[in-house]
């Protein structure tokens, strides 16, 4: 069963199984309550960020709240198409969910880098070992994903045709009735 499983498809799922649950509460928390979800230890170097050095006041703090949290349930939605994508065997053998993996994780890497340089602006130490570690990891399955090539098809049908049974009653494949 696990025969045709990619150490990138496992890493993946691992990083889904982490980002999906973790940035979906902070997202809604957010989302419930911009400014209380803001000042919350996952956003807070943002929030002081945008308070103290952008000077944002009212409203100009609610937008950038949400649209963290657009930010944020955007990677956990490409996470569950990844997830999706991983369950069928034929797209998981290809390569097919790589797509949707490498937006996530491009999408993620960016919104933790800032927040990671934002926290290390404001001195909020905690933060900043939060992002520093989601990016990491993030940067991690990126490499992984990158390095590691789903196996190549066949170049030719005659590939095909030899590893294949041989058909009953010797009848040609649609394919090569040319």
């Amino acid at each position: 069963m696990f025969r045709n499983w990619r150490i990138g498809s496992v890493n993946g799922a691992l990083l889904a199984a982490y980002f999906i649950p973790a940035w979906t509460l902070v997202a809604f928390n957010i989302m419930a309550a911009p400014v209380h979800g803001l000042y919350e230890r996952p956003s807070v170097a943002v929030a002081l960020f945008l308070s103290d050095h952008l000077q944002m006041a009212g409203m100009s703090t609610v937008r950038a709240a949400w649209l963290l949290a657009l930010g944020r349930l955007t990677v956990v939605a490409f996470f569950a198409i990844y997830l999706a994508l991983l369950c069928i065997p034929r797209v998981r053998k290809n390569g097919g969910s790589d797509e949707a993996l490498g937006i996530a994780l491009a999408i993620g890497s960016l919104i933790s880098f800032t927040s990671m340089l934002m926290a290390s602006k404001v001195g909020e130490m905690a933060a900043l070992r939060l992002h520093a570690t989601e990016l990491l990891l993030l940067l991690g399955a990126a490499i992984v994903v990158v390095i590691e090539r789903p196996a190549p098809a066949p170049k030719n049908v005659r590939e095909i045709v030899e590893t294949a049974a041989p058909l009953a009653l010797e009848q040609a494949e649609l394919l090569h009735n040319r």
